[in-house]
């Protein structure tokens, strides 16, 4: 889950939000978003889904099993 705490932290970042706007967005906690990002919780599928079409990548990439 490594590339997955990376690579949310580093979508939400260029797109300049918060973790509360990022809340909002998604409908996440703030602490939950928190925990992924510190590698402290493991999303589940449903999550990975709401943060992929949130950020209009896909869920691979999110994983690191591809690059784009």
């Amino acid at each position: 889950m490594e590339v997955f705490t990376e690579r949310l932290k580093e979508l939400r970042k260029e797109k300049g939000l918060t973790l509360d706007q990022l809340e909002i967005a998604t409908g996440l906690s703030r602490s939950a978003i928190s925990d992924y990002e510190n590698g402290k919780r493991t999303p589940s599928a449903s999550v990975i889904i709401t943060l992929a079409r949130f950020f209009e990548v896909t869920t691979d990439y999110l994983l690191g099993e591809s690059d784009f």
